[in-house]
Parts: structure tokens; sequence; C-alpha cells
């Protein structure tokens, strides 16, 4: 089995955001990076199935050249090999990034094969755009499932599964296909330092494909207002007591 999966170089979650001057760009200087929490789980998918049916999993990323270092966490949990668009640092609209990831996988498929999955997170950390991946299905002309808490593959036939109200929805799939993947479908290891190592070896392919004309124009961005928080003392000791019964009584605790 040949698992391709999708990651993005994200600012870290637990990281403070701060807009640059012109307001269209995160200052990278207060902020960490790391793969989006969707495509964590979307790696740690891909490399159980391979662990379970045999074969390797690729990472890819289309980013710039400072996203090797999530390449790298990557490969460290099991991935066999890497593949870097390199780009200028740039923000790339989601029909620019689909299609430079399609003829990526075109370009690898057609020297190693097709990939039997080509998994996604099911929307990009930081912009929150949904498009990519059912860009890529599109393209390539393969079944596309979005929005997956569970997976298994047998047969040729991937069983990918939506939580819905009161249930369930299950889509059946031939193989190849495109699937976006939610967190929480797993729970992603932690690279080991022996995975670590490994990985400063793997092989990472290169290229630096051309910005076409983007069709979304950037404005501006806004970082959400921080919600107030408020506390209040209602004593100190024994005394606080009937404050307590009556906050909780207030609130239909008691």
């Amino acid at each position: 089995m040949r698992v391709l999966v999708c990651v993005k170089r994200v600012p870290a979650v637990a990281g403070r955001i701060t807009l640059t001057e012109d307001e269209r760009a995160i200052d990278t200087k207060y902020v960490g990076f790391q793969v989006g929490p969707h495509e964590e789980c979307a790696v740690e998918e891909a490399v159980r199935l391979v662990e379970a049916h045999g074969g390797e999993a690729v990472v890819l990323t289309l980013g710039p050249a400072e996203a090797i270092e999530q390449l790298r966490e990557a490969m460290a949990i099991g991935a066999a090999r890497a593949i870097h668009l390199v780009t200028g640092g740039e923000e790339w609209d989601a029909e620019s990034t689909a299609g430079a990831i399609v003829d990526a996988i075109r370009e690898d498929e057609a020297a190693n094969g097709p990939f039997d999955l080509v998994l996604v997170g099911n929307e990009a950390a930081d912009s929150g755009g949904y498009q990519v991946g059912v860009r890529i299905g599109r393209a390539l002309g393969r079944p596309t499932v979005t929005g997956i808490k569970a997976l298994s593959v047998a047969d040729g036939v991937a069983r990918a599964e939506q939580e819905a109200a009161g249930g369930r929805n299950v889509f059946e799939v031939r193989t190849p296909a495109v699937l976006a993947v939610l967190e929480g479908i797993n729970l992603p290891r932690y690279p080991s330092v022996p995975g670590r190592l490994r990985a400063k070896s793997k092989p990472v392919a290169t290229s630096s494909p051309a910005r076409p004309a983007q069709r979304l124009d950037l404005r501006r961005l806004v970082v959400p207002v921080a919600e107030a928080k408020q506390a209040q003392v209602l004593g100190r000791g024994p005394e606080a007591a009937p404050a307590v019964v009556e906050l909780l009584a207030s609130v239909g605790v008691l």
C-alpha cells in the first residue's frame, strides 16, 4: 500500500498571534510552527495503515524552506520519504495549492505507481480552508470523502466514517481515493529519538513550482478579540461558605 499525506506548516496553536504592520501576514518573530492538528492525525493514520498492510507512507508539503522541519517530524514517526514543494513563504490560494500538489502526485506516480490513498487534513489550521482535498480529488478523478473520524482499508476498498447526528455516515470507496481526516481519528505518537535520527537520512525530493496568479485577493488579516475573563473572590475561610451556597443556588446546582 502506498499512502501520500499532504501537510501544511502552520503557526503553533499555543502561540501568541501578532500581525505585521500592514495586517497582511503573521509576524513570525513571535510564533513557532507545527503541522496542523488534522494533518498530524493524517500522518499517524498513514503510518498505521502501512504498518498493517506494508508499503510506504510519503509526506508532502507546499511551503518555505523552513517547512523541512515539519517533513522531518513526519518522517520521524514513520513516513519513508518526503516531497517538498518549496515556496518563498507567501500564502497560496486553494486552487494554486491543489494544482501544485496534483502535478507532484502525477510525477511521483509516473515513476513509482499510483498512491492507494491521498490523505489530507480536513481543513488548514491557519486559513480554515476546506477546498484543497476536494480539488485534488476532482483533478485526479478519484472518489473523495471529507470529515473522516474512522478509516479502514481491505481488498482495495476504503471504509470511511463521518460523525453525524444520531450515528455515523459510512462510505465505502474503491482505491485510489482522496480522504480528508479530522483531528481525533487517532492519537498521534510522539517522535522517538531514534526516529528523529533516522529521519535525518531519509530522502526529500525538492522542487520549486511557479506560483500562478492568485484568484483570491487578500485585503487584511484580523486577530479575534480574546474573551474577557473575570474572577470574583467570595471570601476567605469559613466566612466564604454562605456566599458559595448562594452562588450554587443561583446557578441551579442546589
